[in-house]
């Protein structure tokens, strides 16, 4: 009899583990997919057409595996995006961590996020409601779910994360059965598989890996004793789970998302690309393109979700040291964020391309090394990341 409760305890724990896994999967997913995740890949299908596949190649590997990857080795480090980067050293790791966390946070990806779901919906928007008007409401509604950090996770894994699912593969199902034939693309494939590269660098996923790491690592940890060091490979090998998860959603959404694009690229011509969702979606849906509406600011609410709270946080213990409450950083991350959201898609895109092009391959390579590093001592560090950044730097000024 005892035998048999201790094996439906167990079977009880490996169920909730399971889920915990699943939602904490689908929250990575959520997190990532933001503003760039829906229009880089509409852009990148209007530009391949009949050669999208080496696109979405590209794509997939700087938006999907390269991101992951930086998952996997902030999992190494605990999550502890500070040992991570200060292995470069303590004031470049403190200074790359603080313009990552500004580019990510309210002076990039935020309002970005922002100015693409206006761009959606404003068509269905009175005159009088513009963007600063739709910015405050935004950011009101981001303070309201962020103030609680703790239910972060259980808000995107549990509730946002499956209407968003839902809502995007009505749009590439639909998109998909009724696509017109495919026009001739006038690029070389490698120029094309080029471009799905440097389109993925622009979704700045790598740059989220390092500080989402922490939150997603919280919520694994519910299910595993961290007090014991023996339990230290099984919050990996869930955090590896969990990734898969995310990962695989992700590179759906984006194949899809490619393809009917592709498919519709003639009816895409001369549309900005904060534009882009919206133009599809009405394409397709035609009066149900409310669908794509709901998508899209779904998309962009969960990841600014994440964002802010992640920015919050670093106000509070890196640059104030807790003399300035999680509370009132979160309004100081909101009050930037509404500030430069009255800025245009287009550009802040022009302010980060260079700095992601020359700055992603340097970044890709710390992920490398800090993995060697922690799985087989690998002890090189400044020498690989540093030539990898000018080597960067000189084939973007040349």
């Amino acid at each position: 009899m005892k035998e048999a409760n201790q094996e439906n305890r167990f079977n009880m724990k490996n169920a909730t583990s399971n889920i915990n896994t699943l939602a904490t999967g689908l929250a990575m997913f959520s997190m990532f997919f933001g503003a760039g995740n829906v229009v880089f890949p509409l852009g990148l299908g209007q530009y391949a057409q009949d050669h999208n596949i080496y696109a979405i190649l590209g794509l997939l590997i700087t938006a999907v595996g390269v991101p992951f990857t930086g998952l996997i080795a902030m999992t190494l480090f605990n999550g502890d995006y500070k040992k991570f980067f200060e292995r470069i050293g303590k004031i470049p790791g403190f200074a790359i961590i603080t313009i990552i966390l500004g580019l990510i946070g309210p002076f990039g990806a935020i309002p970005r996020c922002i100015i693409l779901s206006y761009a959606t919906v404003k068509s269905y928007l009175p005159e009088f409601f513009t963007l600063p008007w739709f910015s405050l409401i935004s950011c009101l509604i981001i303070l309201i779910f962020t103030v609680r950090l703790n239910s972060i996770i259980d808000v995107l894994g549990y509730i946002l994360t499956p209407i968003l699912l839902a809502s995007l593969a009505i749009i590439i199902l639909k998109g998909l059965i009724l696509a017109p034939d495919v026009e001739s693309s006038e690029f070389s494939k490698l120029s094309i598989f080029i471009k799905g590269i440097k389109e993925g660098y622009q979704t700045m996923d790598l740059l989220a890996a390092f500080f989402f790491s922490s939150v997603v690592i919280v919520c694994l940890k519910r299910d595993v004793d961290t007090t014991d060091k023996n339990n230290y490979k099984q919050v990996i090998m869930l955090s590896l789970k969990a990734s898969l998860i995310g990962a695989f959603l992700l590179s759906i959404i984006y194949i899809g998302f490619s393809f009917v694009a592709a498919f519709h690229s003639s009816l895409l011509v001369g549309i900005s690309q904060e534009e882009l969702p919206g133009a599809i979606a009405k394409q397709i849906l035609g009066q149900y393109a409310i669908v794509a509406q709901i998508a899209v600011i779904l998309a962009c609410l969960t990841t600014v979700i994440a964002l802010a709270a992640v920015f919050a946080e670093f106000i509070h213990h890196d640059i104030s040291f807790e003399k300035i409450n999680y509370v009132w950083s979160l309004v100081i991350t909101l009050v930037i964020t509404f500030l430069m959201s009255t800025l245009n898609f287009t550009g802040i895109s022009n302010f980060l391309v260079p700095i992601l092009q020359v700055c992603y391959p340097a970044l890709i390579t710390l992920c490398i090394v800090n993995i060697l590093y922690k799985l087989y001592h690998f002890s090189w560090i400044k020498t690989p990341v540093f030539l990898v950044f000018a080597i960067s730097l000189i084939f973007y000024l040349i």
